[in-house]
């Protein structure tokens, strides 16, 4: 029987087939009328973890289903709990798809679809590693749990309550995550923080109706106007958020950390010239990477006001809304940063209009030391697959359940991602490359029989 290396270079081509019928299932978890696209993947899911040799079942919860697959073959070796998410974002604007969102397509190295990246392409390479040792030896080089949610994208509602009723059942000594990306193009990486974050609406309200411009421009308050100035208010002229408040739990990182940012290879111009902006910006004091991993932030997501269609239309809207996120550091707490901002707004709110804060989800902030015998496989086992010692990073994204699972569980998390910088996730044409879906196979699969030995 070939070892479990062999297996995968000789099953390569119908993993990526398998995955591509994967993608082809819109599971939008953000939309209802995909919400049976969105059982139908978790169905197709719970269905190949079943054809691996693990036991899996789907779990209903007030939202979309969790798929859960356990394997407990290994007396004496660890039991390792995997995690990813099977929902994705919406494609939209379908306009700037070069090829069908959910029609997985390859060019140039790369496998474009949406979920490609985030989160399907990641997780299923969990399942072929898996797969490699279950078909080669007959069994796993350690005890497995796998954790599959179809609410990522919208905040994971229903996940923290199943984690709190599943304690034993989801009982481990790491979990293990794939839903973030290398430094660079063949320069593999191991996480060291995530940040958090907190999203918010905030709804402007004026006049009973909308009204002429003309009749009634200059004796009420525009909410489009009260609405600009609330947002202009959220940041300094030093680019860091003017909430009073704010700052307070925030930490400052150790200067062992600073200087290992420091060292990576990163180049503004070239940064700058891949995203076709005339400048860098962000909080005076810092490096870019500093300002994508270890500072807060704050953003305008979406807007909504008024007349936007061709031609002129005299008006004052009647409302106006925005969408912000705060992405947040270590000590930061989602709960906190809410009363901030509500103090904020009835501080700045314009005279003449109501304003309403209205939260949408939110996450805390994730730090980890890369340091333990489940770091140093996983260092090992990338340097294997990829021919290069993975580089720390850190996060700009949020992945919620991180902080949850290391206090419910009471072991800790591992987060080795495989998608790049500039993937377009939750964006137009998202790829992933085909190199790095098949590496990260052997990766994983190096992975999980260095934890068993």
């Amino acid at each position: 029987m070939a070892d479990p290396l062999g297996f995968i270079e000789s099953h390569l081509a119908r993993f990526r087939s398998e995955l591509y019928d994967f993608l082809r299932i819109p599971s939008v978890s953000t939309a209802g009328e995909h919400d049976g696209d969105t059982r139908a993947a978790a169905h197709w899911l719970a269905q190949r973890l079943t054809d691996v040799g693990l036991t899996a079942e789907i779990v209903d919860t007030p939202g979309h289903p969790i798929v859960l697959a356990e394997w407990s073959g290994a007396p004496g070796a660890p039991t390792v709990l995997i995690y990813g998410h099977y929902d994705v974002q919406p494609p939209d604007p379908l306009d700037e798809w070069s090829s069908p969102p959910f029609e997985p397509t390859e060019r140039d190295g790369r496998i474009y679809a949406r979920g490609a990246a985030d989160d399907k392409g990641q997780l299923y390479m969990h399942i072929k590693a898996l797969e490699a040792h279950m078909a080669t030896a007959g069994s796993l080089p350690v005890n497995v749990v796998v954790l599959a949610e179809g609410e990522e994208e919208i905040g994971s509602p229903n996940l923290v309550p199943f984690v709190q009723a599943n304690l034993e059942r989801l009982a481990c000594d790491l979990v293990v995550i794939s839903d973030t990306e290398m430094f660079a193009e063949g320069l593999p990486s191991l996480l060291f923080s995530l940040r958090g974050l907190s999203y918010f609406e905030i709804h402007v309200k004026g006049a009973r109706s909308d009204l002429h411009s003309g009749n009634y421009g200059g004796s009420v308050a525009n909410p489009g106007n009260a609405l600009a100035a609330i947002i202009a208010s959220l940041h300094d002229a030093e680019g860091r958020v003017a909430i009073p408040g704010f700052y307070d739990d925030v930490l400052e990182w150790d200067a062992e950390t600073r200087e290992q940012i420091a060292d990576l290879p990163h180049d503004d111009e070239a940064y700058r010239q891949e995203l076709e902006v005339p400048a860098l910006t962000g909080e005076r004091g810092f490096t870019t990477l500093e300002r994508l991993w270890i500072r807060p932030t704050c953003d305008v997501n979406g807007l909504l006001c008024g007349y936007t269609g061709a031609g002129a239309k005299t008006v004052l809207p009647n409302k106006a809304m925005a969408k912000v996120s705060f992405r947040l550091v270590p000590s930061q707490n989602p709960s906190r940063v809410t009363e901030l901002v509500e103090e904020h707004l009835r501080a700045v709110a314009p005279k003449g209009v109501t304003v309403e804060l209205v939260e949408i989800h939110g996450g805390r902030p994730w730090k980890a030391k890369l340091e333990g015998p489940a770091f140093d496989a996983a260092r090992e086992a990338l340097e294997e697959a990829f021919g290069t010692a993975p580089v720390p990073m850190g996060g700009g994204g949020s992945i919620p359940i991180v902080v949850d699972f290391e206090e419910q569980l009471g072991a800790p998390a591992l987060l080795l991602g495989f998608s790049l910088p500039g993937c377009n996730l939750h964006a137009p044409d998202e790829w992933l490359p085909i190199d790095n879906f098949e590496k990260g196979i052997v990766a994983l699969a190096l992975l999980y029989g260095k934890l068993g030995a």
